[in-house]
């Protein structure tokens, strides 16, 4: 009986012993971005919510960089906006599966600074 043939992992993309991450890099540089992880905290403790409730959760944010935020995260599907029908039309965010899977990191790291900073 022939074994199913092995899958081939390119490992050229791993960085070698000592040196960073491309994948732990570019993850840190999306979440670390000013007022992101804040952003997706917030989703994570109130769920659905609109604009104005985001802005009024993540102190000092400014509405034209939560609207640039936001437009970045819901790009690279960790938000999600959903406009719902009614006079007035009303739009909500929350976070997709990829974004509600950073709820253990960013729950460790507010550890981390509640202990440390």
């Amino acid at each position: 009986m022939a074994s199913a043939p092995r899958r081939r992992v390119a490992i050229a993309t791993l960085a070698p012993p000592g040196e960073c991450c491309p994948y732990l890099h570019e993850a840190v540089e999306l979440v670390g971005k000013r007022w992101t992880g804040a952003i997706v905290y917030v989703l994570l403790e109130g769920g659905n919510m609109r604009f104005s409730e985001i802005g009024s959760a993540v102190p000092n944010l400014s509405d034209r960089l939560l609207s640039e935020r936001m437009k970045e995260l819901e790009a690279r599907g960790i938000v999600e906006r959903e406009v719902r029908e009614g006079s007035p039309a009303r739009v909500e965010y929350s976070l997709t599966e990829m974004g509600r899977e950073l709820a253990p990191a960013l729950r460790e790291l507010r550890e981390w600074a509640l202990r440390y900073l």
